[in-house]
């Protein structure tokens, strides 16, 4: 009881720091109300006040607001989908930008981007709107799969295999891909540059409908698996003699990952480091207690994605810096940083 009351707290103060930010992203932008609140603007708009006008409306609603969601949603599930490949294979390095889930998904975004137009209208309509999220989740399965696949052995997984296995993934998908950009036409390359920068510009409400249904899906079967990745940590066999469904949770962790971080891709691009850098600082403070660390992660990669995409609309205005480089710029200092402090430990 003492431990949940802990995890309480914790979650508490995270979900406090989000909301502060979250009104900071809200008050953060070039458009002008007439030195009216935004958050005043957002209770007109909440009351459906007649004589709000539509730009005010537009920019308040559907601009700043469904971006801050969309932040939250695809920072919380890149991070858990980080710490459940962790805890699965049992190594801080295997998140899906590493281990090739991301390429894949890019790839095969990239692919009905640049040849949909062929076959696009042979499909349903419900099919053709969403077309390139099918295809990046399709993506992200498949380099899963091809990446379990080769790393198991006789029901263990081989560390070094999967980590270099991602890595030749990912080359061959961004091989590919560079391939793909050589051919295509100057629209599409605009779309393709926009899914290897990564951005939350093109964020509507009928996407975060989309990301909250696979959220709540995926994190109704993950979150309540701290106990057994817990059990991982001492092996396959052991985890099995504590009544732990081992190729369950492995198959459940692959899918649901897969179709968080294939979604994600789909809606924002490449966004890189969320997935390792969250579940590695909980790691630090929470010494690998996924009960503790998949909870959290959920909120603070929310934080992390939120605060660098409010940072990215601010720095140089009225433009935008993609939020892929921002989160490795943001990132991959503290990462280093962290890996020399600790690399005794290690």
């Amino acid at each position: 009881m003492k431990a949940q009351s802990k995890l309480y707290f914790y979650l508490t103060i995270s979900a406090v720091l989000l909301v502060a930010i979250a009104v900071l992203a809200l008050n953060t932008g070039v458009y002008d109300f007439g030195g009216v609140s935004p958050f005043t603007i957002l209770g007109r708009f909440i009351q459906g006040d007649p004589d709000l006008s539509l730009s005010d409306k537009y920019v308040i609603w559907d601009v700043r607001t469904a971006r801050i969601i969309m932040a939250i949603l695809i920072g919380s599930m890149l991070a858990v989908s980080g710490t459940g490949l962790q805890g699965l294979f049992k190594n801080p390095l295997a998140t899906g930008d590493l281990i090739g889930l991301t390429s894949g998904a890019t790839l095969l975004a990239a692919v009905s981007i640049v040849l949909g137009g062929h076959f696009r209208e042979y499909l349903p309509e419900a099919l053709q709107f969403s077309l390139t999220g099918i295809s990046a989740f399709i993506g992200a399965l498949l380099s899963m799969m091809l990446v379990y696949r080769i790393s198991t052995s006789s029901g263990k997984t081989n560390v070094v295999m999967m980590l270099l296995s991602g890595v030749a993934i990912t080359a061959i998908g961004f091989a590919i891909t560079g391939f793909l950009i050589y051919i295509s036409k100057d629209e599409q390359l605009r779309d393709l540059t926009f899914w290897n920068l990564g951005s939350l510009a093109a964020a509507t409400w009928m996407k975060n409908l989309v990301l909250v249904i696979v959220l709540i899906i995926s994190y109704i079967v993950l979150l309540p698996k701290g106990k057994a990745l817990n059990a991982m940590m001492l092996g396959e066999k052991d985890a099995q003699h504590l009544g732990i469904n081992v190729e369950r949770l492995k198959k459940q962790i692959i899918i649901l990952t897969a179709l968080m971080v294939g979604t994600c891709v789909a809606f924002s691009g490449t966004i890189g480091f969320v997935g390792l850098i969250v579940p590695y600082i909980l790691r630090l403070l929470f010494k690998s207690n996924y009960t503790f660390i998949l909870p959290l992660s959920a909120v603070c990669g929310s934080i992390l994605l939120l605060l660098a995409d409010t940072f990215s609309r601010s720095i140089v205005e009225p433009s935008e810096l993609p939020i892929g480089i921002l989160t490795a710029l943001m990132v991959g200092p503290i990462f280093i940083v962290i890996l020399i402090k600790f690399k005794k430990a290690l």
